[in-house]
Parts: structure tokens; C-alpha cells; sequence
């Protein structure tokens, strides 16, 4: 047997969430010159792998058209590693291992750069610095009580403290990660060990405009948003004018239009947290399925006045949030392919062609709601059942129980359609406290 193949241990792999928290960077001029610092040897670092880089043009056919195929080809880390490095040193004036970092990083940014341009969503230029940070790497820093002390070079340090800040109990016993240092703030991740549980529950999320329709393998619950919608729109509106006087006043219009922009998203982020803590609150230890959407592709086939309607949603806030804060309920969270999920039968297969409100299945007679019906294909393609399920005395259908009927050998309709209809509970989140 290989080696590769055998159990080390019958104990599963521990699995770990960080929680990130930001303080103020209260110690700006020390942090400058390690951020001008690091930038050179992050430049130099670009600079020099640039020149390593190949970027080949293909020609291909494709019936009629001649499309333009770009292969672009990275220097291996593992050959230019060492000379590279010796380069970077002639330059550096920080630690050692500052070099060791800047590498990583144009190597990300370049990885990062060349996934965009062979989609044609980024130019063949070579990319540009921004806003420089440095991620502290557990060699240059150490932990001591709440606070860390940074190294920038040899025994001259850099001390940032947490213990009065609101998150300090929070972090009580959790291990500090890698921080983040930047212009403005200094982020400090911590590690959490997450508890060993299986999941007990199992909730389906068909995402739309105004609401969230879930199933949860008894019954039918609607979350509304509709508040939240409002909320996107109403900012949308003072956006609108904000932009107008920003046009005509310059620098006082930047700022302006900047400090309603951070305002809109944390009024946003702000909600979708408390919406997101009640449904872990209702339903912890659960596995929860959600929808894996892609807008651009919703805007090309939307008409204008649907477009700037999606534009308005956040449900990728949303599932974010969920994927980030189920596993510290003990819960999990699943990405679905959203495709025919509101026109398909969860009882026979078959795909409507008519899409309307109310989803009706010509081959067994099936009928429910457009969006119920795809919050139920989300939790069977989540089991892993699409339709029938298999077991060794045969196959039987599985969903809730009112949906197991099915239709009479004389054709008439099941008369489980209205008792899948009133399984629907509503919740309406229209004031989070």
C-alpha cells in the first residue's frame, strides 16, 4: 500500500476561522518607513519578474470568427527564487525576511494579473502599486499579553496594544495570526479553533428581490428583505444627487460623495450581520445551501428597468456573511448550481419551458410556487438526490411528505398541491435590534 494512501490518524483535520479585527494606527511615522520601505522591494521585486514574464498570442477559429487566445507564462518560483532574492537584498533596509515576503507577494499579484488577462478582463500592461500593506510574518512578530511587538529591522521594533479596545474579551485565548499593517489601520487576525459537530438540520435558500424562500425538510419559510432593498434604494436616490455636486465642487464633492458611500455600505453590511445572526440564532448546526449566482450573466438577458433592480441586491453580502459566521454556530454552508431550479419538477424531472409565477408540471401535475419550488430542487440537489433515490429494495422520491404522492391512473391532480402551498411560514425582519 503507498504511503501516500495510509491514515495517519483516525481523528479528523482540525479546522480553524480567523476573526479579524482593525485598530487605528496610532504610530504613523515608525509604520511609514517600513511601508515606503517595503514598497521598493516590492517594485524591484515586480520590476525584475516583468522581464521574465512571456505573453504568446494564438489565433483561433471558431466557425467564422478569429478569436485572439493569450498565454502568458510565469517565471517558476522554485529556478529565479534564489537570485532573485540576492537581487532584493542590494536594496533592502529592513529584516531579512521583509524579502522573503515581497516575493510572495509579487508573485500574487502577478498570478492574481494573469488570471484577469487571459479572460481579456485586464490590459497586457504590467500592473501598477496601489496602496502598499505589509502582512507581518509570524518570524517578525511576537505576542506578549494583548499586545505585539513588530520587528522593521534589527532591534528596532514597532508595539501595537489591544487590551482597551471593545474586542479584547472576544479574543480572550485565541492565537494571534499574521496582522496587517496599513497608512490608516492595523488589522489583527485571530484564530479559532472551530468545535467538532455534525450538522442536525439541513436549509435550502432560494435568493430573489425581495425576499429569501427557504425549505428546511418540513416546511416552507420566507424571509422578507424588502426593508433592506429599501434601504439600497433610498441611498441610490441620495447618491445620485451627491454625484452632481460632486462634479461641480471638486475636492469638497470627492469627499462628500466619499463619506456617503462608506456610509451606505455600513448601514448595509450592518444589517445583513443582524439578519444573518437570527437565521444562524433559528437554525444552528444546520447545513445550510445557497445559491452560487453570477450577476453579469443576470444582466444579459435582464431588460434596463430589471438590471437596476438586481444591481440593488446583496446577495452575495449575504452569503458571504452566512459562510463566514456558520461555522462559529457549528453549521456549514453549501454553493448550489442555481440552473432550472425554479422551472424542473422535483418529482419527475421534467422542465417547464413557461416561466410564470406559479410552476406547473405537465407530465405529473405538480403545482407550487416558482420560488418555493426552487428553494426544494436546491435542498434535494444539496442531499444529492435530483430526483429518485435509490436503495437496495428500489427507489422511492424523496422531498417532504406532501410532495411523495403521486398521480392517480386516472389523471386527475394530486391533491398534494395545496398542502405543499400552506407549509409556507413568513418572517418579516423589518426592524433588527
Amino acid at each position: 500500500m503507498s504511503k501516500s494512501l495510509r491514515l495517519k490518524s483516525f481523528q479528523p483535520e482540525e479546522e480553524y476561522v480567523y476573526l479579524t479585527y482593525s485598530l487605528k494606527n496610532d504610530k504613523k511615522e515608525e509604520t511609514k518607513i517600513l511601508l515606503e520601505n517595503y514598497r521598493v522591494l516590492l517594485q524591484k521585486a515586480l520590476d525584475w519578474l516583468w522581464e521574465r514574464v512571456k505573453i504568446e498570442r494564438k489565433e483561433v477559429k471558431k466557425g467564422k470568427k478569429v478569436l485572439t487566445k493569450i498565454k502568458i507564462t510565469l517565471p517558476k518560483k522554485k529556478e529565479v527564487y534564489k537570485t532573485l532574492r540576492d537581487e532584493l537584498e542590494k536594496v533592502n533596509k529592513l529584516a531579512s525576511h521583509y524579502v522573503d515576503k515581497a516575493i510572495s507577494d509579487a508573485y500574487s499579484i502577478l498570478n492574481s494579473w494573469r488570471r484577469r488577462a487571459e479572460k481579456g478582463q485586464a490590459s497586457l500592461r504590467k500592473p501598477t502599486l496601489r496602496k502598499v500593506y505589509v502582512r507581518v510574518k509570524s518570524t517578525l512578530r511576537k505576542v506578549k499579553g494583548e499586545e505585539v511587538r513588530i520587528t522593521v529591522i534589527p532591534y528596532e521594533y514597532i508595539t501595537f496594544s489591544w487590551s482597551h479596545t471593545w474586542f479584547s474579551r472576544r479574543v480572550e485565548g485565541l492565537e494571534l495570526g499574521e496582522p496587517i499593517i496599513k497608512e490608516d489601520k492595523v488589522y489583527l487576525p485571530f484564530r479559532y479553533k472551530l468545535p467538532w459537530n455534525s450538522p442536525i438540520d439541513f436549509l435550502s435558500i432560494d435568493s430573489n428581490l425581495y425576499t429569501l424562500d427557504a425549505y428546511d425538510g418540513d416546511k416552507f419559510v420566507t424571509f422578507s428583505i424588502k426593508e433592506l432593498y429599501s434601504l439600497k434604494f433610498g441611498m441610490e436616490l441620495k447618491r445620485s444627487k451627491i454625484q452632481s455636486f460632486a462634479s461641480k465642487h471638486g475636492r469638497k464633492g470627492k469627499l462628500l460623495m466619499r463619506k456617503y458611500s462608506h456610509r451606505e455600505r455600513n448601514r448595509v453590511l450592518d444589517y445583513v450581520h443582524k439578519f444573518v445572526n437570527k437565521l444562524l440564532g433559528m437554525y444552528p448546526l444546520t447545513m445550510f445551501a445557497v445559491e452560487k449566482l453570477n450577476k453579469k450573466e443576470m444582466f444579459q438577458d435582464a431588460s434596463d428597468r430589471l438590471s437596476k433592480k438586481i444591481s440593488r441586491t446583496v446577495w452575495r453580502s449575504i452569503h458571504r456573511v452566512l459562510k463566514y459566521k456558520a461555522s462559529l454556530y457549528g453549521s456549514f454552508v453549501k454553493e448550489v448550481s442555481p440552473y432550472l431550479t425554479s422551472k424542473s419538477c422535483p418529482r419527475c424531472g421534467w422542465v417547464s419551458r413557461k416561466v410564470g409565477r406559479t410552476f406547473r408540471c405537465e407530465r405529473c401535475g405538480f403545482t407550487l410556487d416558482r420560488q418555493l419550488n426552487a428553494s426544494l430542487n436546491i435542498y434535494l440537489r444539496m442531499c444529492g438526490f435530483p430526483h429518485l433515490f435509490f436503495t437496495p429494495t428500489g427507489s422511492r422520491w424523496v422531498g417532504v411528505i406532501p410532495l411523495k404522492g403521486r398521480r392517480g391512473m386516472n389523471g386527475a391532480m394530486p391533491r398534494d398541491s395545496g398542502e405543499a402551498q400552506g407549509l409556507r411560514i413568513g418572517y418579516k425582519f423589518m426592524k433588527i435590534q
